[in-house]
């Protein structure tokens, strides 16, 4: 089975309290907004600081989608080379012994993309094998540990790495008022991460403290493309959010979890470590509710948003770091990491330490 060495989380330096943010996203507003209604969606998105890519006075009305893509090709490839470094770094092993890497992000556009772009700098191989994605939003850490996990299965001796890189302050758009709009000006931070991952047959693999992956699972829903993604057009990258989402995920994503948990003899009452991806605290409370879990089930997930916010892909690896960091569970222990995001789509990977 796949074996996770190392999870590595990075940010840019400029971090906020969440009512900072709040007061300067309040005082661009078009005139007639209302500003009401803003302070009170970030107050109750639990939410309590946030890292931007850009210092907070230089986010302004008016950027065209060609500089902000421009600021985000220089900033993620800075991350995402630090985010490389961090996981190889703490694993011991060495850029050139990596033979896959797989990219992800859904907050800017790059051809070449940015594993291509950043793996002279970080020392990969000419010849390392690049998968880059684009479109799964927030359910893309989850998606590419299990596509991690589907190369290695084929190719036991190798070591793979995901990165995730994600600047969701540089999409925003001051003129979106919506209520999806209000929401993600109130959930989103700015980050990377990046795991690095062994096949059963490396020699990394039976010293690893990691999880392993046993399985893992992709979902549609049919009929629910229009509730989550981008609307993308000159001005750039405009979030598509339906308030139905919550209901989609207690009437249907619960009922994935438990049949894909139960495939392995499992319930959700058997997950010792849950990876959620933190959609939002309505999310979070649905599952919560929906699976009857005790409230601290999702603690990690929560803690997560309210230190760094909604990273996108890379919040599942900034949490799933987090159990690490807290002392790795106990030997047999069960761990499951789910996100969800356009399509509308789950993502499931089952994990055990």
């Amino acid at each position: 089975m796949t074996r996770v060495l190392a999870v590595s989380s990075v940010f840019p330096p400029h971090r906020y309290p969440q009512a900072r943010i709040t007061e300067s996203l309040a005082a661009h507003l078009s005139p007639g907004a209302d500003r009401a209604l803003l302070r009170r969606v970030h107050a109750s998105s639990r939410v309590e600081s946030r890292h931007l890519a850009r210092p907070l006075e230089e986010y302004r009305p008016g950027a065209d989608f060609g500089s902000s893509n421009a600021l985000f090709l220089r900033a993620a490839l800075d991350l995402g080379v630090d985010a490389v470094a961090g996981a190889l770094g703490s694993a011991g092993v060495a850029a050139a012994e990596v033979d896959l890497i797989l990219s992800t992000t859904v907050t800017g556009l790059a051809t070449p993309s940015l594993e291509a772009r950043l793996a002279g700098r970080a020392g990969l191989r000419p010849d390392v094998r690049r998968v880059p994605l684009f479109g799964l939003g927030c359910a893309a850490g989850a998606a590419g540990l299990g596509r991690l996990h589907d190369h290695l299965t084929g190719r036991p001796g190798d070591a793979a790495l995901l990165l995730s890189t994600e600047l969701c302050s540089l999409t925003l758009q001051y003129d979106d008022t919506s209520m999806a709009g209000l929401v993600s000006g109130a959930l989103f931070g700015d980050g990377a991460g990046a795991l690095l991952a062994v096949g059963a047959g490396h020699p990394l693999h039976a010293t690893g403290v990691g999880p392993t992956v046993v399985d893992s699972r992709s979902r549609l829903y049919p009929g629910t493309e229009h509730l989550l993604g981008w609307d993308i057009g000159h001005w750039g990258l405009r979030m598509v959010l339906g308030r139905e989402l919550p209901d989609l995920v207690r009437l249907h994503v619960a009922e994935e979890i438990e049949s894909f948990l139960a495939g392995h003899d499992l319930k959700p009452a058997d997950v010792n470590a849950w990876i959620c991806h933190p959609g939002g605290p309505k999310v979070l409370d649905v599952l919560t509710d929906a699976l009857g879990l005790p409230e601290a089930a999702f603690a990690a997930s929560r803690r997560s948003l309210a230190s760094v916010g909604n990273l996108s892909s890379a919040s599942v690896l900034h949490i799933l770091g987090g159990v690490q960091a807290d002392g790795p569970p106990p030997p047999g222990a069960v761990g499951l990491m789910l996100a969800f995001g356009p399509g509308f789509a789950s993502e499931l990977v089952l994990l055990r330490w």
